[in-house]
């Protein structure tokens, strides 16, 4: 696992959300937490649904596609 950007462990708090913008800003399908504090992440509709265990996983799910979407505007200029 990678350290969170601020070093500190991430919670269910911001891990809700960074899985609240990724959704409005049609990044993913679709992330819902689970009663047993596992993420479910969809990127498309009919695509398969991915378990993520922690919070921390959801926000370094975010920021690989912050990364992804940097690396390609980077590359377009």
């Amino acid at each position: 696992m990678t350290p969170s950007p601020t070093g500190s462990t991430s919670t269910f708090a911001e891990a809700g959300v960074w899985a609240d913008v990724l959704v409005r800003r049609r990044l993913l399908h679709a992330v819902v937490r689970a009663s047993n504090g596992q993420w479910l992440v969809q990127h498309t509709p009919d695509g398969p649904v991915h378990v993520l265990p922690r919070p921390a996983d959801v926000v370094e799910l975010a920021a690989a596609i912050q990364h992804r979407i940097r690396a390609t505007r980077t590359r377009s200029r």
